[in-house]
C-alpha cells in the first residue's frame, strides 16, 4: 500500500469519527442530565447511576454482536445498522414515562452505540497506510471528544430551554450526519480481498481467532486490561467530577461545563499527540509514557484545593488519562487478521467498557464512604496495573502490514 492517504481514506475516517462523536455526545449529555431526569422521574441515586452502567452494558452486547457481523457482512453496511438502532432508541428516551422504560431504551441505544468504536476503527485502519495508522486511530478517537465537547458546551445552554427530553432528540442529529457520510462509502480493499479468499475456504469463528494460540491470548488479555483501566478511569472521572465541582466547590452548571470543556481539550491534545508519537517511536513506549503521566497527574490533582487551579489542571489530567485512546485502534488492527479485526476491536474494547461501567458506581461509593480526594487518588493505582500489563502482555506492532 502507498504511504499516501487517498480520498477514500479521508472519507472512511470522517464517517467513523462522526459516528464516534455521536456516541460521546450522547453519553456525556446523560451525565449532565442525571439530576434533571432524577427530579422529573423521581429516581434514586442508584437508579440514576444505573442508566449509565446499563448503557455501557448494552454497548458490550452491541460490540460483540455487531463486531462479528461486520467481519462477515462488511464494515460500512453494519455501521449503518448500528446507527439506525441507536437513533431510534435514543429518540424513544425523550418519551420515557418512568425508570424502567427509560432503562430499556438506554440499554438498547447502548447496543447500537457498542458497534461504533470497533467497526469505525477497523474501517479507518484498513483505509490508511501503515506509517499513518496510529494517526488515523487517533483521529477517530478525537471524534468522541468532539462529541463530548459539544455536549459540555450545548447542554448548559439548551437544557434549561428544551429540557432533558429535548436533549435526547438533539442527540439524534449526529446519527443522520454519520448515516449520510457512510452512504457514500464502499468496503475497504483489504476486506474485499479477504472475503474473496474466505469464500473459497472454510470461515473461522472470529471469536476463536482472538485466542487461537497462547501468544494471541496473551495480547487479548493485555488489551482487555488496558481498555478496562482506560474506561474505568475515564468514566469514573468524567461522570462524577461535574457533580463534585457543583456540590462540593459550588461550581454552577455553566462553570462545571467549562471545567469539562477544558479537561476535554486536554484529552484531545493527548489523543492527537499519542497518535503521532505511536507512529514515530512505537505503540508500547507511547503507552508506557502516558500511563506514567496518568499516575503522576492523578496524584497531583487529588491534592489540589483551589477551584481555579483545579479548573485548568484538568487539562493535564485529561491529556494523560485519555490520550491513550489514540492508540487502541491501531494496536488491535495490527494484532488481529481482517476476518476478526472488527470483532477484536469491539469485543475487547467493550469488555473494557463493561468493567469501566462500574467506575461511576465504585467512585461514587468511595466518595460516599470517604471523600472525593481518596477516590481519585485510588484511581492512580489502576494505572500501575496498566503499566505491568503493557510491559508483559503487549507486543510492539508498529508498521505491521494488515493481513
Amino acid at each position: 500500500m502507498s504511504n499516501k492517504v487517498n480520498s477514500y481514506g479521508w472519507k472512511a475516517l470522517m464517517g467513523s469519527a462522526v459516528g464516534y462523536a455521536m456516541d460521546g455526545f450522547d453519553l456525556l449529555i446523560l451525565g449532565f442530565m442525571l439530576s434533571a431526569i432524577s427530579a422529573d422521574l423521581s429516581l434514586s441515586p442508584t437508579q440514576a447511576g444505573s442508566l449509565v452502567t446499563w448503557t455501557l452494558i448494552g454497548a458490550v452486547a452491541g460490540g460483540i454482536i455487531f463486531g462479528a457481523l461486520s467481519d462477515k457482512y462488511g464494515r460500512v453496511r453494519v455501521l449503518t445498522w448500528t446507527i439506525v438502532l441507536f437513533a431510534v432508541f435514543t429518540g424513544l428516551c425523550a418519551f420515557a414515562q418512568g425508570y424502567w422504560d427509560l432503562l430499556i431504551y438506554r440499554t438498547i441505544a447502548g447496543i447500537g452505540l457498542g458497534g461504533e468504536f470497533g467497526i469505525g476503527m477497523a474501517l479507518a485502519a484498513e483505509a490508511w497506510p501503515a506509517r499513518h495508522r496510529a494517526k488515523a486511530s487517533s483521529y477517530v478517537a478525537l471524534g468522541w471528544q468532539v462529541g463530548v465537547l459539544a455536549a459540555a458546551l450545548l447542554t448548559p445552554l439548551l437544557l434549561p430551554i428544551i429540557g432533558w427530553r429535548g436533549m435526547f432528540l438533539v442527540g439524534i442529529f449526529p446519527a443522520f450526519v454519520a448515516w449520510y457520510l457512510r452512504a457514500k462509502l464502499h468496503e475497504p480493499e483489504v476486506f474485499v480481498q479477504k472475503q474473496a479468499e474466505v469464500a473459497t475456504g472454510k470461515r473461522q469463528s472470529p471469536f476463536k481467532l482472538l485466542i487461537k494460540d497462547v501468544a494471541t491470548a496473551k495480547v487479548s488479555l493485555g488489551v482487555v486490561v488496558l481498555t478496562s483501566v482506560q474506561n474505568f478511569g475515564y468514566y469514573g472521572i468524567m461522570i462524577w467530577l461535574p457533580n463534585f465541582l457543583s456540590k462540593q466547590l459550588g461550581f454552577s452548571l455553566t462553570k462545571s461545563g467549562v471545567w469539562t470543556a477544558v479537561t476535554v481539550c486536554g484529552m484531545m491534545a493527548g489523543i492527537w499527540i499519542f497518535g503521532r508519537l505511536a507512529d514515530r517511536i512505537g505503540r508500547k513506549p507511547s503507552f508506557l509514557l502516558f500511563q506514567i503521566g496518568a499516575v503522576i497527574s492523578i496524584i497531583a490533582y487529588s491534592q489540589l484545593t483551589d477551584p481555579a487551579i483545579m479548573l485548568f489542571a484538568g487539562a493535564a489530567l485529561g491529556m494523560f488519562v485519555n490520550g491513550m485512546m489514540g492508540g487502541y485502534g491501531a494496536l488491535m488492527s495490527e494484532a488481529y487478521p481482517t476476518e476478526a479485526r472488527a470483532t477484536a476491536q469491539n469485543v475487547l474494547f467493550n469488555l473494557g467498557r463493561a468493567v469501566g461501567g462500574f467506575g461511576p458506581v465504585i467512585v461514587g461509593a468511595v466518595v460516599s464512604a470517604y471523600s472525593f480526594k481518596i477516590a481519585i487518588a485510588l484511581l492512580a493505582v489502576i494505572y500501575v496495573i496498566d503499566m505491568i500489563a503493557t510491559v508483559f502482555l503487549i507486543p510492539e506492532l508498529k508498521g505491521k502490514a494488515l493481513k
